[in-house]
């Protein structure tokens, strides 16, 4: 098949890891061709352009700037960029065909491009839903129920919904919460279609770990916990801050704070007043240096706001999972990432702002490094088993069994 792709994700490189870019190889490693638009924003300064590596055609399109940006212009990039988007890919893609298009949330503005490649190419249309919009934004007070903006959205959301032949949601959870809000959705077209990656070899030695911890500052009998990723309103920062504080002359645990985000000052001014010695503080950094800290850490953390009513899933879990490392999680309890952590005992959860039922989650890990072993390992076989790009792919392709 001829399958085009569509994604706010903005990196040049297909062969660097990431959910998408696994899911497209694998298409393109099983012989599909594969197509894929995502942004130029306009901070970077280029210019429109196809990059065709492994044969996979990417098209980079100039837009305005859409991440990490003031509410205004990162609002009238999401209402401009299906026009953009539409335009190149008639420009580019003029002679193909397309019997597959893929696209995934954010944004959730694409329903003209679906509508033209559906009417003009007679192609299938797969949604992977990865964010719930505008509902998100609501619970966090970004937006305001019932307003006129929240209508607009709501209305390009069902749309989007309605367009989308099949409806891949990250958890049970994301499918129950679809089928409760839009109850004129087609219960058969929506699926678990989860985060995927495709599975890296761990293989750094007891040599580099050693030196990266002491790099690090890590103390030898430390347990060396790590979170990586948004630094944001959505992912509970607050909390965070109250479990890191709570902590502080606890030489035992060593915290270590990886990413980028609006709340990344917050974090940053706590440490500058507060001074602790078992917590730093990294700006967000390369995937592949990153994967090597991971690698090195003995637990991995998510946080989410206690706030959400939608239940968000972060692909992060995933980079633990694939190196064996056990998740402790703070989250809202309209998530089940708790529950399938819990249940398949690879994980230890807690509710978001309950911090002492995380605290003892925590010390229960730093008391026993037997159970850490045992819930890495554990997380590695689901990873596995649910999580790979390969399932993704065949849940995918099981629409379409005479290709």
């Amino acid at each position: 098949m001829n399958i085009l792709f569509l994604t706010l994700v903005g990196n040049d490189d297909i062969c660097e890891r990431g959910i998408y870019n696994d899911l497209m190889r694998k298409f393109q490693n099983e012989g599909h061709s594969v197509f894929i638009v995502s942004p130029y924003e306009r901070r970077l300064k280029r210019t429109t352009k196809i990059i065709d590596k492994f044969s996979i055609k990417l098209l980079k399109v100039k837009t305005l700037n859409i991440q990490k940006t003031n509410i205004l212009e990162k609002g009238l990039s999401t209402l401009t960029i299906e026009h953009i988007f539409l335009k190149a890919i008639k420009k580019y893609f003029s002679n193909i065909r397309f019997d597959l298009l893929i696209y995934s949330t954010p944004p959730i503005t694409f329903t003209k491009i679906i509508k033209y490649i559906k009417m003009q190419h007679g192609a299938k249309t797969y949604l992977l839903l990865k964010d719930i919009f505008p509902q998100n934004a609501i619970d966090i007070g970004l937006m305001k129920e019932g307003s006129i903006l929240h209508k607009y959205f709501r209305k390009k959301e069902r749309l989007l919904y309605s367009l989308s032949d099949y409806i891949g949601c990250m958890s049970p959870a994301n499918v129950e919460y679809l089928i409760k809000h839009n109850p004129n959705l087609e219960t058969k077209k929506i699926e678990v279609n989860p985060n995927s990656s495709e599975p890296i070899s761990n293989n750094i030695s007891k040599d580099e770990i050693h030196f990266m911890r002491k790099n690090l500052g890590i103390p030898e009998d430390a347990i060396f916990f790590l979170y990586g990723g948004n630094l944001g309103l959505p992912q509970g920062i607050d909390f965070l801050i109250e479990v890191l504080n709570y902590f502080k002359n606890n030489s035992k645990v060593y915290f270590v704070i990886i990413g980028s985000g609006t709340m990344y000052p917050k974090i940053k001014n706590w440490i500058e007043v507060t001074n602790p010695e078992n917590t730093k503080l990294i700006p967000s950094l390369p995937k592949d240096e990153y994967d090597k800290i991971v690698a090195c850490s003995d637990v991995g953390m998510i946080f989410l706001d206690k706030r959400f009513t939608i239940p968000n899933f972060p692909s992060r879990l995933l980079t633990y999972m694939e190196v064996k490392k056990p998740v402790l999680l703070a989250t809202d309890v309209n998530t089940d990432i708790g529950e399938i952590a819990t249940d398949n005992e690879f994980g230890l959860w807690a509710k978001s702002g309950d911090l002492e039922r995380f605290n003892h989650n925590l010390l229960k890990l730093v008391k026993n490094k037997d159970e850490i072993n045992r819930l890495g390992k554990n997380g590695y076989n689901y990873y596995i088993d649910n999580y790979t790009s390969v399932n993704s792919h065949n849940i995918i392709m099981s629409h379409f069994s005479n290709v």
